[in-house]
């Protein structure tokens, strides 16, 4: 008797010539080649959202030879929710798939109610990290970061908890992300004395956010530690989205995430600005904002959000051109550079 499914929904096989889709480059000095363009979850996966449209994203995603999907405990929204659903994708899509993926989560920011539920100390990284194998049902992850800086908690204390994480086998490598240059320099002492495989810094960049370009990269660079770029589109502003003004239906028109609309207002003659020499190069503006992050060296990968399987193929055509003349970088200098 025949099953009348009219869902649409096929069991999935990888497209067979996804690692002739994308570049990879190598994360510092280790062992790991990382897609240029990986895929963060912190969007658009959670319970709040359609869970098969987050399944035809990173069908799409891995279809194009993306292997690196970035999670965090606290990705929802509800916490959580964002590994819970992929879990389920996993469970159903990529379960075969597992030794091609190179999955990421972390903990730092607050997570559950009461004095151990934040920052980073070693029980709060431990449980947390237990709480988000049992959620994406995995035995390991392949790296595990200390989301943020811990102001209170001895950095010996968190460098050691990643370090036993690993050696406990429920991660491949450790990363940290926002941490400062100083305390990146610390962090990367440490773990080196604990002989811990320490391979990426995820840290927000992009052109109108250069930070990182402050001595960061320099400490990364010098110590054989990778860069993963996160924001890198500045939660929306280099799109087509504001060139016009603040549109209703955006994230700063709804006033509903961390972009304000008066961040876009002060930022919008740039942006116009940088729009023009992005279409001198026959590109749009988010893909020379991502071709941009990746001329650094340092930078193995650049992490981008999707709301849909095509808005990621857009973003994917950012490799096709990746080159900059030393005019557009000045230019792009005069622009950005206060």
């Amino acid at each position: 008797m025949q099953i009348n499914d009219k869902s649409g929904v096929l069991n999935y096989q990888a497209n067979p010539n996804r690692y002739n889709e994308i570049s990879y480059n190598r994360s510092g000095k280790s062992g790991i080649l990382l897609p240029a363009i990986s895929l963060g979850l912190w969007h658009n996966f959670g319970f709040i959202d359609s869970l098969q449209n987050g399944r035809e994203i990173l069908r799409t995603a891995f279809d194009y030879g993306i292997t690196h999907f970035d999670l965090a405990n606290n990705y929802g929204p509800p916490f959580g929710s964002a590994e819970e659903n992929f879990g389920v994708i996993f469970k159903n899509d990529f379960k075969r798939y597992r030794d091609e993926l190179f999955i990421a989560t972390k903990a730092g920011f607050d997570m559950w109610p009461g004095p151990y539920g934040n920052f980073g100390s070693r029980k709060y990284l431990i449980a947390s990290l237990d709480q988000s194998l049992k959620r994406m049902g995995l035995d390991y992850v392949d790296i595990f970061y200390h989301h943020r800086p811990d102001p209170e908690t001895p950095l010996e204390e968190t460098m050691l908890a990643l370090a036993d994480i690993v050696r406990q086998g429920k991660a491949l490598y450790v990363g940290i992300s926002n941490y400062n240059p100083s305390e990146t320099a610390e962090a990367t002492k440490l773990l080196k004395e604990l002989k811990v495989p320490f391979i990426l810094h995820q840290a927000r960049y992009s052109m109108l956010d250069r930070w990182v370009e402050n001595g960061l990269l320099d400490v990364l660079n010098d110590n054989g530690v990778g860069c993963i770029a996160f924001s890198p589109l500045a939660q929306g502003m280099l799109t087509d989205k504001y060139l016009n003004g603040i549109p209703e239906d955006s994230r700063a028109g709804k006033n509903l995430t961390y972009l304000q609309k008066e961040t876009v207002n002060n930022n919008i003659e740039k942006i116009q600005k940088l729009n023009e020499i992005a279409q001198n190069r026959n590109q749009k503006l988010s893909e020379m904002a991502i071709a941009w992050i990746l001329r650094q060296k340092e930078v193995a990968s650049v992490l981008i959000g999707a709301s849909s399987p095509n808005q990621l193929k857009k973003n994917i055509k950012a490799l096709d051109n990746l080159s900059f003349t030393e005019a557009e970088l000045k230019q792009i200098d005069a622009i950005t550079i206060p």
